[in-house]
């Protein structure tokens, strides 16, 4: 659906950006705007600026740009609509219904799906508890699960062939409901079969608490171990963390994130509660954002084997420039944390927690397994290696307690690792302010029509549409010596259409055009407008010199036509008015210049 203007202003009004953003990117504060690290693209010096007064946020190093709602819908990888939602219901604010039948529909059967998704989560629970699950009971026993965890995650237990699919049926869903959720498939003979079949049953639900997904375990040697649902019109794996809804319930400032369903079970009956897990898949931007978002400080707890290893480095890849303090935790002697606490118990593993180690340090410990100390050459090697690391460090404070902690650790002197990094940093300075303001990225469309468009024209139309959204008193001036076709830069004529469009109705908030135009190079484009100072003191006079440099170059433009025409022309008559025409032009260059 189409939200009104009046729902839409009242959303953003109620989510400050400065404040929304923060919870994903650390922004500091540096003359009347913020900046921080790009969560869009990778960067070392902060060029991602937001405006408390305007309302916005603007890349200078990507040139991504928008308002509060663009940022959720990209952020939290969703749409403008779910973006909307999210937003009000972090300000709780309640979204009118009405929708188009088209939208209705969908909705509908969102609706319906987590509908057979709650229902298929409890008839799977009180199942578990029924004679006919004694495997799954047994499994329960063997695992030394509580009553109060089965309770927890709403744990249960599948039956076999369509049993699932006949028992919804019966409660009232129909056939597109009930595939569409992923819980039965449709065999080539016409046959409805449910996907999970004697297999224990854990529920996957988002932070609403809504059940989302399953995971199934298998409890004899069948293959796959664990089968999953399939992204889905509620579902897309990517962008939820299994058990953070039940850890959201305690305090989540620091989060231990896991691999797997039964490691994040286990940890949390033993008392590990602010755990969750990646459902089975590696780290995803997503996911990154969701614990950023969650967590200060955020500890990766996966498996100690080669896969485990490789998915710490992924999750370093992924989370390195959100700004949330990332360790490493170190398991030895068990291969998960489940076997872990399991055999030596909750408090050694809390201790675990408590000395994960920073990324510096794991990325040392992983440099050092693959050199032996003991060559000078090897060593030589190291020491340049983890100076690299150490010079990328901002805070001198935390550079010397990483020099400190390494030079003892591994025996090396600390002055040649001060040394090495003074010497890396030294030929990397440049005199450029980290906080300074990037040159701005014009972005252009490959488009014919734009191809011979020159820097200047699009400056000059860019200072016009600034000042129509800063000083929108202008608008009736600019109108009546400024038509929408004047405009070359086919970008800039599709967001002065929505201008003179909401300045016609003389609604002053035009900034709002930004929710109307949601492509996301238009967007982009108008940001970066809305970000940069022209240093306009006057607009009137702002405005009538670039209309004279418009006229003049129509002038020049007629100069040029009539002088070729002329040329060409072998009729007297014609040639003479050409000429007449011509001085004209000519004089009135003259009178501009």
């Amino acid at each position: 659906m189409r939200y009104s203007d009046e729902i839409l202003n009242e959303v953003k009004e109620s989510n400050d950006i400065v404040e929304v953003i923060s919870q994903y990117v650390h922004l500091k504060r540096s003359g009347r705007n913020y900046f921080g690290l790009c969560p869009f693209h990778n960067e070392k010096s902060p060029s991602f600026s937001v405006s408390p007064d305007k309302q916005i946020f603007h890349c200078f190093g990507c040139g991504v740009g928008g308002n509060v709602i663009t940022f959720i819908s990209k952020i939290e990888g969703i749409g403008f609509k779910e973006a909307i939602e999210n937003l009000a219901e972090r300000a709780n604010i309640s979204l009118p219904v009405n929708t188009s039948q088209e939208d209705n529909k969908l909705e509908e059967l969102k609706s319906k799906v987590y509908k057979v998704n709650s229902f298929t989560a409890n008839y799977y629970h009180k199942r578990l508890y029924e004679p006919r699950s004694k495997i799954g009971q047994e499994y329960v026993k063997k695992r030394k699960l509580t009553n109060e965890t089965l309770e927890a995650y709403n744990l249960g237990f599948s039956g076999n062939f369509d049993e699932l699919y006949q028992v919804l049926r019966k409660e009232g869903f129909n056939d597109e409901e009930i595939l569409e959720s992923g819980l039965v498939n449709k065999n080539e003979n016409g046959k409805y079969i449910d996907r999970y079949r004697n297999r224990f049953m854990i529920p996957i639900l988002d932070v609403r608490n809504r059940v989302i997904a399953f995971g199934g375990r298998v409890l004899d040697d069948s293959k796959p171990k664990y089968i999953n649902s399939p992204e889905n019109i509620v579902y897309s794996k990517g962008k939820h963390l299994f058990g953070l809804n039940v850890a959201k319930k305690g305090d989540t400032k620091k989060l231990l994130i896991v691999e797997g369903y039964m490691d994040a079970i286990s940890l949390h009956q033993r008392g590990i509660t602010n755990v969750v897990a990646s459902l089975g898949t590696a780290l995803t931007t997503n996911q990154g954002w969701l614990l950023r978002k969650n967590a200060e400080e955020v500890i990766l707890g996966f498996d100690s084997d080669g896969a485990g290893q490789t998915a710490i480095m992924r999750a370093m890849e992924v989370m390195q420039n959100m700004g949330c303090d990332m360790r490493v935790l170190q398991m030895s002697g068990a291969k998960d944390p489940d076997e872990y606490i399991i055999k030596y118990g909750s408090a050694r593993f809390q201790k675990l927690m408590d000395e994960a180690i920073s990324l510096i340090e794991f990325k040392v410990k992983v440099l050092k397994q693959s050199l032996n100390l003991e060559v000078a050459g090897d060593k030589v090697k190291f020491l340049n290696e983890i100076a690299k690391l150490i010079s990328k460090i901002d805070n001198s404070i935390e550079r010397e307690i990483y020099i400190e902690k390494i030079a003892k650790t591994y025996n090396i002197s600390k002055e040649a690792i001060f040394g090495q990094v003074n010497k890396i940093q030294y030929s990397g300075k440049t005199k450029t302010n980290i906080l300074e303001k990037p040159k701005q990225i014009i972005h252009k469309k490959e488009e014919n029509t734009n191809k011979e468009l020159k820097e200047d024209t699009i400056k000059r139309e860019n200072i016009i549409i600034s000042i129509l959204i800063n000083n929108p008193e202008n608008y009736e001036y600019i109108k009546q010596n400024m038509k929408i076709e004047d405009f070359q830069y086919d970008i800039n004529i599709k967001i002065v259409k929505e201008l003179y469009q909401e300045l016609e109705k003389e609604n002053s908030n035009v900034s709002s055009v930004l929710d109307k135009l949601q492509d996301e190079e238009i967007q982009s484009h108008l940001t970066a407008i809305m970000a940069e100072d022209y240093g306009i003191t006057d607009n009137k006079k702002a405005i009538d010199d670039i209309l004279k440099k418009y006229e003049k170059e129509k002038l020049e433009k007629r100069r040029d036509e009539l002088i070729k025409q002329t040329s060409l022309e072998q009729d007297k008559e014609r040639k003479k008015k050409l000429g007449e025409e011509l001085n004209e032009v000519i004089l009135k260059l003259v009178k501009i210049k």
